[in-house]
This record gives C-alpha cells, structure tokens and sequence, in this order.
C-alpha cells in the first residue's frame, strides 16, 4: 500500500500543479475578450502551446499514471480522497504563483483535508482482491455511458443549476474511472490480448472523456466553486463504498467508524477548499 499512497500524493501533487500553470498559461494570452465573455478558439490554442500549459498537461499525464497505480494498489476510500486533495495543491501555488489570497476558512479547509487523510492512511487496512465477476466489468462500462447520456439531459433542462448538476455527474464518472482501472485485466501481468477485451479498459476512456468533458461544461456555464466541489463529491463516494462493497477493501480493526468520519471530513475539507476564491480563479482561467 505504501507505493499507492505515494503515488497517489505524487498526483494530487501534479494535478495541483498543472492547473496553477496551465491558468498561468491562459493568462499570457489576452485577445481583448471581455470577462463574461467566451474566449475565441484562436485565443485558447495559443493558451495551449504556451509552454507553462504544455508542462501543465505532461503534470496531468503523470498524474493519471499515478492515479492508476493508487487505485490498484490500495483502498478506494483512501486514494480517491488524496486524489481530491490536489485542490489544496492548488490553493497553495495559486497563493505562490498568481499571488492568490486564501481566507481563514481556506486554511481550516486545507488544514482538515491533511488532518483527515493523515487518519484514513493510518486507519486503512488493505486493497482488497474480491473477484465480483464479469459483470462488473460491464457494469462500469454501462454505467458510464448510461451516465454521459443522463448528463447531457441534465444540461439541457437544469438551467442555472447545471454546474452542480454537470460537476457531480463528472465526478461520479471519474469515480467509475476508479473502478474500472481496479479491476481491468491485462495489466499487472501486461497482457495485451486480455486488455484490449476487457470492457472495463474501454470503461476507462469513456469514463475519462465523459468526466472530463461534463466537468469542462460544468465550469463553462456555472458557478466554478459548485462545479468543483459537487466533482469531489462524485469522485470520492461512489469509488469509497464501491471499493469496501463490492471489492473487499478493508479498515484496520477497530478502525471502522473513526476511518468513516475521516473520510467524511477529508470530502468536507476538499469541499472548503474547492468553494475558495483562488481555486475558483485558477479554474476560471484554465
């Protein structure tokens, strides 16, 4: 488990960092839009190959790969939580980099998140290794394509509350996501004939496209604030349970309810810290 956690602070560390500099990347381009205004397509390519963007998105690569490693190597409801937890990264560069401002209530978020993952490591037992059959296999790839189609009626007819409605359905995709790189085969032995049969390695991309894309509308046309903490919702819960459930993941003895309030109070302080104006910022102009 020790190499899961590393690896999953290690991208909590590089998603952090890439939206600090991919927004710092957005910001060195000014095609005179107005703030309320959509930027043109021309404006956002040269945001792209700006290279704090380009070094951005590489920060983002390594961070799935080691998102990947964490979700394979150790408890759902410990990985996804530190996963989260690149909000606070961001939140601290932000204050750094684009000299950001953070609130007391900022602080106490940050303060609980480290707090409370730092308990959920202690309080962890091991990755479990239950085989719940091929059906889960489908089941993940189902559920995200039932999950993109459910969120592209959600945008259609929510209105003004289609951040938060877009954001957590993004999140819970991303949470699929987490189950489907648990269990797909092929991997760990490399085996390239069972991989590419596997409907969980096909639930992967639809998953990480669809996330990425709900989340992406999310910020667009709502509260960024809303969008990022209803994210953090989605991707923390549905995993958590789903890994303890249908996975075995296991809390160390005794451990049970002091580890459940612990990763209620690490979503609680994620949550904080997504509502903080400098991460709302930084998503704003990446």
């Amino acid at each position: 488990m020790i190499v899961g956690f590393v690896a999953a602070v290690l991208a909590a560390l590089a998603y952090g960092t890439a939206s600090v500099l991919q927004a710092r990347g957005a910001a060195e381009v000014d095609d005179g839009a107005q703030q309320d205004e959509v930027p043109s397509a021309a404006s956002t390519f040269a945001a792209m190959i700006t290279v704090s963007f380009l070094i951005g998105f590489v920060l983002d690569a390594l961070g799935f790969i080691g998102n990947m490693v964490a979700a394979r190597t150790m408890p759902l409801f410990v990985a996804q939580p530190i996963i989260a937890a690149n909000l606070v990264v961001t939140a601290l560069l932000a204050m750094v980099v684009l000299h950001a401002r953070l609130s007391v209530r900022d602080w106490m978020g940050i303060v609980l998140v480290i707090a409370a993952l730092t308990v959920l490591g202690i309080a962890a037992g091991e990755e479990g290794h239950d085989d719940a059959g091929r059906s889960l296999h489908w089941g993940v790839l189902i559920a995200g394509a039932v999950l993109i189609g459910f969120g592209l009626v959600v945008m259609r007819f929510s209105g003004a509350r289609v951040a938060v409605g877009a954001g957590l359905l993004g999140g819970v995709l991303f949470g699929v996501l987490a189950i489907a790189v648990r269990v797909v085969d092929g991997v760990s032995p490399f085996d390239l004939g069972r991989l590419l049969t596997d409907p969980a390695a096909y639930a992967v991309v639809v998953c990480g496209v669809g996330g990425f894309y709900l989340f992406t509308i999310a910020l667009q046309t709502g509260s960024v604030s809303a969008a990022a903490a209803s994210l953090v919702v989605g991707e923390t819960v549905v995993p958590g349970v789903a890994g303890i459930v249908l996975l075995g993941d296991t809390v160390r003895h005794g451990w049970a309810v002091v580890a459940g309030v612990a990763f209620l109070v690490a979503i609680a302080g994620a949550i904080i810290v997504a509502m903080s104006s400098a991460v709302a910022n930084v998503e704003a102009a990446g």
